[in-house]
């Protein structure tokens, strides 16, 4: 546990370098094809160094804004409160912010840079849904990722997702329609730009997924282990994977974050490119530790 906790420490860095590496990259590409010369370059290094800042110290706000979470306190909901407060006396882990989401769709996520500034959202629906002792797993699973420092990583990668993509549709919008700025006949450089450009935010998904599935199964083993009850987290998720609707406020930038995707329990080829490894593999993998 102590290994993996240094590794996701790692990755956070390694991460933050790629997404500077990648929009520098495209700010290359976008000189190449506008005419910006390396200005495009700095610009787009300026703008990757902030936002990584503002990954590391706001993106837990963002994104509990878009999921349209509000902070509780105790008097509030003392079932929940409590419940979270045991789990974190057990865990050793100081106790986080906890926000409702007012959604009927059962779900959860924990966000922060680290477990000094971390925060947990359940969603009503997850509330009314589940017994103690699955309510109990879920919360547990979601404690794991803030003790694991997976939420780090997880919210690093909110905003470069985000923007690589953003940056790419706006700028690709841009070379099709701005014809007359581009250098007359073209060239191979920016051929090659406008390549990257389009293909970068499919690298931005590939490092989002590379990161996403194993650390499901990493936080349902150790959720089980707080809990030692590994069948609560298992009857939870799947009632949530029964749950077939989407939440009201998703997005694909965040949908990692969820303890199941937040698009609804529907199967099919979607499913290859989900950040979620598939429901019946992670019951499976509790259920032979019981």
């Amino acid at each position: 546990m102590y290994k993996q906790i240094s590794a996701n420490k790692r990755k956070s860095i390694v991460l933050i370098i790629l997404f500077i590496i990648l929009v520098g990259a495209i700010g290359w590409a976008l000189g190449q094809i506008f005419r910006f010369g390396y200005a495009g370059i700095i610009w787009a290094l300026i703008i990757a160094i902030g936002l990584s800042f503002l990954s590391y110290y706001s993106g837990d706000k963002i994104a509990l804004f878009t999921a349209g979470a509000q902070p509780i306190a105790k008097e509030q909901n003392p079932y929940v409160y409590r419940m979270v407060e045991n789990l974190c006396i057990t865990s050793g882990l100081p106790l986080p912010k906890i926000y409702i989401i007012n959604d009927p769709a059962p779900n959860a996520f924990a966000t922060g840079r680290d477990p000094k500034h971390s925060s947990i959202a359940v969603t009503t629906g997850l509330i009314e849904r589940l017994e103690n002792e699955e309510l109990e797993g879920v919360l547990a699973h979601e404690l794991s990722h803030v003790k694991n420092y997976d939420i780090r990583i997880m919210m690093v990668v909110i905003i470069c997702v985000g923007f690589i993509t953003l940056l790419a549709d706006i700028f690709l919008r841009g070379s099709l329609f701005g014809g007359s700025r581009r250098r007359e006949g073209g060239s191979i450089l920016a051929i090659v730009g406008l390549i990257l450009i389009i293909l970068s935010p499919i690298f931005a998904r590939l490092i989002q997924f590379a990161i996403s599935r194993k650390r499901e199964f990493l936080a349902d083993a150790s959720g089980a282990l707080l809990t030692r009850y590994p069948e609560g987290l298992a009857r939870a998720l799947e009632k949530i994977s029964s749950y077939k609707d989407p939440m009201r406020r998703t997005n694909k930038a965040t949908a990692h974050l969820y303890i199941a995707s937040p698009f609804g329990g529907k199967k099919g080829f979607r499913n290859l490119f989900s950040t979620h490894p598939p429901i019946e593999e992670r019951v499976k993998a509790l259920r032979t530790m019981a």
